[in-house]
This record gives structure tokens, sequence and C-alpha cells, in this order.
């Protein structure tokens, strides 16, 4: 893994906090799991949120893709390829429902919001939030991205 900047790490802890509170409950969120897609694909996304049906153990170092509800990736200079186009297409091959894209905007984070098209198989955006993010799916979440100057 390559060193983080300021910004990543703190828009990353940001979004896990968030999440972990307005998740419902057997919601859970995990910050850098590995997703198994297949034999040799395990991507790491930087967060997940885990749907209430998945299985769980303390010593996982993987989950399914089917019990993930939710990917997120914090972009970096350093895998912006990756970011933007790699992984959001694995995992909607997966068939994750939901993708989002954090990008920095002078330090401020901005979030890109996608939905799986199922009959594509591919994500399609749903919304770009600059101060505050709210949406009501994978689960209902209201998001002051303002906050990243208080960490």
């Amino acid at each position: 893994m390559s060193p983080q900047r300021d910004f990543h790490t703190s828009a990353l802890y940001l979004l896990q906090v968030s999440l972990c509170q307005a998740a419902p409950e057997g919601f859970r969120i995990r910050r850098e799991m590995s997703i198994k897609l297949g034999p040799r694909q395990r991507p790491e996304p930087d967060l997940i949120a885990l749907g209430p049906n998945a299985v769980v153990h303390a010593d996982a170092t993987f989950y399914e893709a089917k019990d993930v509800v939710l990917a997120i990736e914090v972009v970096s200079p350093e895998s912006e390829e990756r970011d933007r186009h790699r992984k959001p297409a694995l995992y909607a091959e997966a068939g994750i429902p939901h993708f989002w894209r954090v990008e920095s905007d002078s330090g401020r984070p901005v979030v890109y919001v996608h939905e799986l098209d199922p009959p594509t198989s591919t994500y399609v955006p749903t919304g770009i939030y600059h101060d505050r993010l709210k949406v009501t799916v994978p689960f209902d979440i209201e998001l002051d991205l303002s906050e990243i100057d208080r960490l």
C-alpha cells in the first residue's frame, strides 16, 4: 500500500464514522478489507458496507461480493486509474449495488454516487455531492462533508 495523503485519511475517517452511525441494525462497515470476486481477484476498497445477511467472522480476511452493498474508494493521485475505472468495473461486474468515489476538491471531499444497472452490469451516476451528502440507499445517510475541516 502506498503512503496516504492527509486528505485520504481524513475523508476515510469521516465516512467511516458517519456510516457507522447511520447504518441500521445488522449492517456493518469495514475499512480496507478485500472482496473476493474470484480465485485470484480480491480488490480492497477503502470502505465497504455489508448487508444484514452477510456472514462475518472475526478472523475473516475478505468478504464475499454478494454480502457487500456499498464499496467506496477515496481517490489518491497514485490510484486514480484504478479507483476511477478498473475497480468500479470489477465491483459492478460482481453485482455490488452501490459505489461511491470520493475525490478532493482543494482538500474538500466531493462524493460521486453510483448505482448498479443490473441489465448492463455497469454503474450509473445518481448524484455528485460537495457540501452535504444525503441518500436513501443502501440506507438513509445524511453527511456534512465540511466536517472534514474539523478533523
